[in-house]
């Protein structure tokens, strides 16, 4: 078994547990949003990138911890809503090697399903409020995206919901 096939492995058995249901359509190659929205023909905004971010309690700090952001393809994270939100001083984007770590997946392929450290930490997920409906989200491996009814997978992974975006 490849390292693509026991990712994609791994998000197929914790959205299982959950009670999540899940649907895996080959994507393709494509170099940016619009070009995957287009592949698997939906509009940009119903995509939703699952971003990693490291959150500290005070400025100084060296110590932190991690959280996952899901905002709608054709918005932003708007990092001061978001540290509001998660009670922290400072919030900002991992490094790539840093998202691999907290998740386990590569970055493009994030997705809060599987998402998990080493140890078997869990992080906590925010979603913006604008997303609703059936969503495509990365699926744990290159050329592949998954749907899934956004209520759901709010309800199963006690998803914090607010304003967490701004426009592009």
């Amino acid at each position: 078994m490849t390292t693509e096939d026991s990712t994609v492995e791994r998000l197929r058995r914790d959205a299982e547990a959950h009670g999540v249901d899940v649907e895996f359509v080959a994507r393709g190659q494509a170099h940016t949003l619009e070009e995957a929205a287009a592949n698997i023909g939906v509009e940009p905004r119903r995509i939703v990138k699952t971003l990693v971010a490291k959150a500290r309690l005070t400025q100084t700090t060296k110590e932190h911890s991690f959280l996952l952001a899901l905002i709608p393809g054709d918005r932003q994270v708007d990092w001061a809503k978001l540290r509001r939100l998660a009670g922290m001083k400072k919030v900002s984007m991992t490094a790539p090697e840093e998202a691999v770590e907290a998740t386990g997946y590569r970055p493009g392929t994030i997705t809060p399903f599987g998402s998990e450290a080493t140890d078997g930490t869990r992080w906590p997920i925010y979603a913006d409020e604008s997303i609703s409906g059936r969503i495509a989200m990365g699926a744990g491996a290159d050329g592949l995206s998954l749907f899934v009814d956004s209520a759901e997978l709010f309800a199963a992974y006690d998803v914090i919901v607010d304003d967490i975006t701004k426009s592009r």
